[in-house]
């Protein structure tokens, strides 16, 4: 087992002068070294110490050598600028407002921190499981686009670019819709080129089938035991052949069938709407689609009661210090579920025209471009017609 190590990565600024990161298993050694050398600390962790007067600058690294070997801290010189710099410098040039923040994971088990943010099944995620990685920049838009930066491993230039997320995934390399990460050039300019060039519409092409997977995978889901309820009430058997012992089971059956879908009809309210607003049936081979999209929005906002009533007892009960025993929370479910049954149910039915047409609304698409994106449903429509019946999943 290797012996426990503390580590200084010194590099430069343009702003800052001299900046040192510590890192390894006895990094806070490495900070007392460069705190005895004279080096201020940064709210980021990072220390620095100014260059502008070269003598000033030359006893400050004689110091510094001085005080790491006598905390054991062995000190390194990178040849690339510091990355808080770049990252800076990178957001500044992409479209919209970003901002860059410098992370530093001194000891390696804050590496680990990274895994569940990381939405990535590239080379970023191998350099990850290969390799310390004691730094890194994140740029944010403000708008839930997060990406790190970092140095490339194993490279004297140059530089990888992933996405963060912080929504629920499952192995990367299980989900097709996973985004890839990007090797940047060194020089800023280019490398925000890339990023919005490249990197961006990839990660709002990633997100768009994440999306629209989240909800086929969620009508799919209903759709299985909807189907198999019904066979149930029509033949008066379980799907095992039994026959029911009481007609009043099949109450108990709808209440059942009513908590599920409401757990899965969530990811239909939460990413279906975006998906619609990017629709333009018009511009596809099927314009015919438009009533079944207008259906859907409608079965949307026939939801909004009871997508609001859920998000606000769940803030309720995340604000107080109890929570629902799980047979009332299935009651809840159960009720939410059976009030929005028959836009459940329209959605059901209309998924192969929601499916194809959400397939050619994918960003940067020739359909997604054809025109502006209209406003979104707000108004709730009279209440929905009786669904008609679901037509068998393809």
């Amino acid at each position: 087992m290797p012996n426990p190590t503390a580590e200084i990565t010194l590099t430069t600024s343009r702003h800052l002068g001299l900046v040192a990161i510590t890192h390894g298993e006895k990094y806070q050694q490495a900070n007392r070294a460069l705190e005895e050398a004279g080096f201020a600390r940064l709210p980021n962790g990072a220390s620095i110490a100014p260059l502008t007067d070269p003598q000033a600058a030359r006893r400050t690294a004689s110091a510094l050598v001085h005080h790491a070997h006598a905390h054991g801290a062995t000190i390194t010189t990178s040849t690339r600028p510091y990355l808080g710099d770049f990252g800076t410098e990178i957001a500044a040039q992409l479209p919209g407002t970003w901002s860059a923040e410098l992370e530093i994971y001194s000891h390696p088990l804050w590496q680990e921190d990274l895994w569940p943010m990381l939405w990535e099944a590239g080379e970023m995620y191998r350099a990850l499981e290969d390799h310390r990685i004691p730094f890194a920049s994140v740029l944010k838009n403000g708008s839930g686009t997060e990406l790190l930066l970092i140095e490339r491993p194993g490279h004297r230039s140059g530089y990888l670019l992933g996405a963060l997320t912080d929504r629920e995934q499952e192995d990367p390399h299980d989900d097709p819709t996973t985004p890839h990460s990007i090797v940047l050039p060194a020089d800023p300019g280019l490398a925000a080129r890339a990023v919005a060039d490249t990197f961006l519409p990839a990660h709002r092409r990633a997100l768009h089938h994440q999306d629209l997977n989240n909800v086929l995978r969620a009508l799919e889901r209903i759709r299985e035991e909807h189907e198999t309820l019904q066979v149930i009430k029509e033949s008066g058997r379980y799907s095992d052949g039994v026959p029911l012992r009481d007609s009043r089971l099949i109450g108990g059956m709808e209440r059942d069938f009513a908590d599920h879908a409401w757990l899965s009809y969530r990811a239909v309210l939460e990413h279906a709407p975006l998906l619609l607003t990017r629709c333009r049936p018009a511009a596809t081979p099927w314009p015919e689609d438009a009533a079944a999209l207008t259906r859907l929005r409608e079965a949307l906002a026939f939801s909004q009661d009871a997508w609001d009533e859920w998000n606000d007892l769940r803030q309720e009960l995340y604000s107080i210090p109890r929570t629902l025993p799980a047979h009332e929370w299935s009651q809840v479910r159960g009720q939410l579920g059976l009030a929005v049954l028959p836009a459940i149910e329209t959605w059901l039915a209309d998924s192969e025209a929601f499916e194809r047409q959400a397939r050619a609304a994918v960003p940067g698409g020739p359909a997604a471009l054809s025109a502006p994106t209209p406003r979104l449903l707000t108004a709730r429509p009279a209440p929905l017609p009786a669904p008609r019946s679901a037509p068998a999943y393809r």
